[in-house]
């Protein structure tokens, strides 16, 4: 399938609207139903209840376009579509039982990892792993272990307003960019349609926000960009920095989660316990507004697709020179993020 630069810019816009115009219509849907997420922890930064069900305009727009486009263009593909697309759905529809039902997290793992189980398997048996180690059951193991890891991060990275919609839509869009320069085009055409869904979302979804996508939009949306990276095969470099290129299109989520994580450990908290450590949380806890901390972490993905695609595109002499330099990179805004306290002034105050 060969789409044109102006097919994608379609591809973009028609998700774009279809997910804009979709929005308001499930957040009335949402007030109706009373499903509300509500502020009635203290790792909220919300002050009111906002509604939930903007996951479903995303995914909503994303097989909108994404199955018309393939119906219309290539009726061929649409198996390869389905397969994509439906393990997104299934996690997608957890998340929704979610949203509505706020289930424990161990259902949601089990889906997660049954999920992964079910991608990587099929992924090494069709041999369509975009940078395989040569080895199946670490080819198996590393890809359920990138999907799961990857759902989790952008669910974790859904705590402030516009800030997975936003950095999602960035990564999405560079991926594009990179599968479109190395002739994958249908991967390209999935994560252009992805980009723009969430750049649609984005409109209702930036502060103050009007609605949350939920965990029925993070799941989709971790699944989806978990399932194309690993499908994804950057153009020719050496082994193994290849792996590095769909790393750092997600190195600010996987920021995220690593320093929540780390972070909770040292203090013998629960990962799966919300809180207000994340990076959005440390960089207001820093003095910046919410709406500059979003546009910071939008900024830092920026910066690391960039490095994405520069390391796409390098002679192989200097390869492990900038994955070795943009890792250092990445391990220093790690340690600067942990100096930064993990809970507010008066949380700290009162478990002294």
């Amino acid at each position: 399938m060969n789409y044109s630069l102006l097919d994608y810019l379609g591809l973009f816009l028609a998700s774009g609207l279809i997910v804009g115009l979709l929005t308001p219509r499930f957040r009335r849907l949402a007030l109706q139903k009373k499903i509300f997420d509500a502020p009635n922890s203290d790792h909220k930064t919300h002050t009111e209840p906002v509604p939930y069900l903007g996951g479903l305009a995303i995914i909503s727009g994303v097989l909108l376009v994404s199955l018309g486009a393939t119906l219309f263009t290539n009726f061929e593909l649409l198996g390869t579509a389905l397969g994509v697309l439906l393990p997104p759905l299934f996690l997608g529809a957890i998340g929704l039982a979610d949203d509505i039902l706020n289930l424990t997290p161990w259902p949601r793992f089990l889906a997660q990892t049954s999920v992964g189980i079910a991608v990587a398997i099929t992924l090494i048996w069709t041999d369509t792993v975009g940078s395989p180690t040569g080895f199946r059951i670490l080819d198996i193991a590393l890809t359920i272990f990138f999907i799961v890891g990857l759902c989790n991060s952008i669910n974790f990275f859904d705590n402030v307003d516009g800030g997975a919609s936003g950095t999602v839509a960035i990564s999405a869009f560079f991926l594009a960019l990179l599968s479109f320069s190395s002739g994958q085009s249908y991967i390209a055409a999935l994560s252009i349609v992805t980009s723009g869904a969430t750049s649609g979302f984005l409109w209702w979804n930036k502060s103050p926000a009007r609605i949350f996508m939920g965990d029925a939009g993070s799941l989709f949306l971790g699944s989806l960009l978990a399932s194309l990276l690993v499908r994804f095969e950057p153009n020719p470099i050496t082994y193994p920095t290849f792996f590095f290129v769909p790393i750092f299109l997600i190195a600010v989520p996987l920021l995220d989660t690593c320093t929540v994580i780390f972070s909770r450990i040292v203090r013998r908290v629960s990962p799966f316990k919300g809180g207000r450590d994340h990076l959005s949380h440390r960089l207001m806890r820093k003095g910046l507004t919410k709406v500059s901390a979003v546009i910071t972490l939008w900024a830092l993905t920026l910066v690391f697709s960039l490095f994405a695609v520069l390391l796409s595109n390098v002679s192989f002499k200097i390869e492990t020179t900038i994955t070795i330099t943009v890792s250092t990179l990445w391990f220093f805004l790690f340690l600067y993020f942990q100096t930064i306290p993990a809970q507010d002034d008066a949380t700290n105050r009162q478990t002294k």
